[in-house]
């Protein structure tokens, strides 16, 4: 995982960069034998200054999006930050919940997209579903083991391995619809986004991993009882391809357990390229 993290974060700050670059200022200059013209277009207007002393002709184009359908692979929308849980609006952990005790600082969301589908209806929005890969990575606090394949989720505590790492993980395909808003380019050919709408994501598997001096590195892939369907909606913020992000799922994160109802995820953190 940690592989995966450096890698798609080098890869959505590298699509940022071209980003920027795309939607930079293009200048092109060449030189005139008539060295006396300077023609500047800006926003699809034309202007013309003539000058005895001119040498060059310069042409400056600040390019616009254009309006209509767009469809592609990608990877961007790169989100980075913190999960937490909520027990029936509460960030507090109940009785029955308490064995899911975890480290905040090391517990966390992870995220990108693969594929976007949408439509942009002028320079200042857009509206486009995208396909997305989500980890939610939970650092469990206490030295124990999620069963797999049992009526409900149980769990058991370990005497014989002590665990330096015990992750509770879910992985899932995530659709969400984007509501995407942004301002005109500032002086710095640079743009304010804001962005909300709903998700729905598709369980891909659930994973137990664990470091112990007795066993080394284990894997136990399993869906324990993860929902099997999630939704919710999120909301973003930022300022060229760097912001910050929100999410809330609004059912709860494991089925077919009743100690579990009302036990809901909330992420938040950065995101890098919009």
């Amino acid at each position: 995982m940690k592989r995966l993290i450096i890698t798609a974060i080098f890869c959505g700050m590298l699509g940022s960069v071209f980003a920027q670059q795309g939607k930079s200022e293009s200048t092109s200059t060449s030189n005139s034998s008539s060295a006396d013209t300077i023609i500047i277009k800006h926003k699809n207007k034309t202007r013309s200054w003539y000058s005895k002393g001119a040498k060059d002709s310069t042409t400056v184009t600040n390019k616009k999006s254009k309006n209509g359908f767009s469809i592609g692979l990608t990877l961007d929308d790169f989100h980075l930050g913190f999960a937490t849980l909520i027990d029936n609006g509460s960030f507090t952990l109940s009785s029955k919940n308490d064995f899911l005790n975890y480290s905040q600082a090391k517990t966390s969301y992870v995220g990108f997209s693969v594929f976007k589908f949408g439509y942009r209806f002028t320079d200042n929005f857009k509206i486009y579903m995208s396909a997305d890969f989500d980890w939610t990575l939970i650092r469990l606090q206490k030295n124990i083991d999620i069963v797999p394949d049992v009526p409900t989720l149980t769990y058991v505590v370990n005497t014989t391995n002590h665990y330096s790492k015990n992750r509770f993980s879910s992985n899932y395909l995530v659709l969400p619809l984007v509501f995407d808003f942004r301002s005109s380019p500032d002086k710095h050919n640079t743009r304010f986004h804001f962005a909300a709408g709903p998700e729905v994501g598709f369980l891909i598997d659930g994973m137990q991993k664990q470091i112990s001096s007795e066993h080394g590195k284990t894997k136990n892939f399993n869906d324990f009882h993860f929902t099997r369907f999630e939704f919710g909606g999120f909301a973003k913020i930022g300022y060229g391809s760097f912001g910050i992000f929100t999410k809330y799922y609004f059912n709860d994160m494991f089925v077919n357990t009743p100690d579990q109802k009302g036990l809901k995820n909330f992420n938040f953190g950065l995101q890098f390229g919009f």
